[in-house]
């Protein structure tokens, strides 16, 4: 490359090298926290286990099919957990990328929500295991046909547990997301509230898509859905205000 130092080769090279970097911190971050919980992959499972063990009867337990699956279900679940633990490390890598092409107020926006998105997922996360898990088990070991001894393979149920996991943890971003739609301009607080009942039906119908067929797990996630809903409308009505007035 034979341009001069603030050439557009050069700038884009920089930010080539400047996203390698942060994309490396990134990775040696996630890494760092799988090598830290790779000796407690075992525990974790354990732990995750709990919610459907507590609920099978005396006796019961999980099971393994696959010959190997004692070795990489703990140690892919010590993976995810790795990712969502880092998730910080990761947002603001990415932050710190992006921010110098933003305009002050854009920063002074984004820096919010991006934690707030990182504390709803975990919210949803949290949620989904201490409340929305036992009551699935619940449900799933009560309509068990007589005789039928219910024996989950490890590597089947923590697939099935991240899935509920994502499902809570994305759904609880709702808020984010309306805000980020007032603020662009997109809808008005006003457009949102008169689209409630769409919405609603809209919340309902993915609950029921994404959920076990059971009414209360169902519930417990449009409930939450339509509530963090109401709270985007109020969050965004007011920034909406905010940016008018400065």
């Amino acid at each position: 490359m034979n341009g001069r130092a603030g050439q557009p080769e050069d700038t884009l090279m920089g930010h080539l090298l400047e996203l390698r970097s942060r994309l490396l911190k990134g990775v040696v971050a996630v890494l760092a926290v799988f090598v830290a919980l790779m000796p407690f992959a075992n525990r974790l499972y354990a732990e995750l286990a709990a919610p459907l063990l507590s609920k099978l009867p005396a006796g019961g337990q999980l099971v393994a099919i696959e010959v190997a699956s004692p070795f990489f279900t703990p140690v892919k679940l010590a993976f995810f957990a790795a990712l969502v633990l880092s998730a910080p490390v990761l947002i603001y890598q990415a932050w710190a990328f992006v921010a110098p092409g933003l305009y002050q107020n854009e920063k002074r926006l984004a820096k919010p929500l991006l934690v707030a998105a990182v504390l709803l997922f975990y919210a949803g996360c949290a949620f989904a295991y201490f409340l929305v898990l036992p009551m699935v088990f619940g449900f799933l070991t009560a309509i068990t046909p007589e005789g039928v001894a219910m024996m989950t393979d490890i590597s089947r149920y923590l697939d099935f547990v991240l899935v509920i996991f994502l499902a809570f943890g994305l759904s609880f971003e709702l808020p984010v997301a309306v805000v980020v739609l007032v603020v662009l301009g997109v809808v008005t607080p006003a457009q949102l509230r008169e689209a409630r009942g769409y919405v609603v039906v809209g919340v309902f119908i993915l609950a029921a898509i994404i959920t076990p067929p059971d009414v209360v797990s169902q519930l417990m996630l449009a409930i939450p859905m339509c509530l963090l809903y109401e709270l985007g409308i109020i969050a965004g009505a007011v920034l909406k205000r905010r940016a008018a007035a400065a």
